[in-house]
């Protein structure tokens, strides 16, 4: 069941991560999903480290730590997506 969840909380991540950025991201959806997963484990991570990933109630700090790394994740994935796309266009 963590698997699944991994997977929805990706997705979940991933989109929120597309919609923030600005303009147009060209990076496919699957893709997307995989770097909020990324920036999920990433985030929890970083909570962990700070003493601020289980707190009574629900874990803001955690999740926005989540979205972070999710949205840094998504642009540096759209810039690698682009760059590969274009390398192949050249060839």
């Amino acid at each position: 069941m963590g698997w699944l969840w991994a997977i929805i909380v990706g997705f979940v991540l991933g989109l929120l991560a597309k919609a923030i950025l600005p303009g147009k991201q060209h990076l496919p959806l699957w893709l997307a999903t995989i770097c909020g997963i990324g920036g999920a484990v990433i985030g929890n991570w970083i909570a962990a480290g700070l003493g601020v990933a289980e707190t009574s109630g629900i874990d803001w700090s955690r999740h926005a730590f989540q979205l972070v790394a999710a949205i840094i994740l998504v642009f540096l994935g759209d810039r690698a997506w682009i760059a590969m796309k274009g390398r192949q266009q050249r060839v």
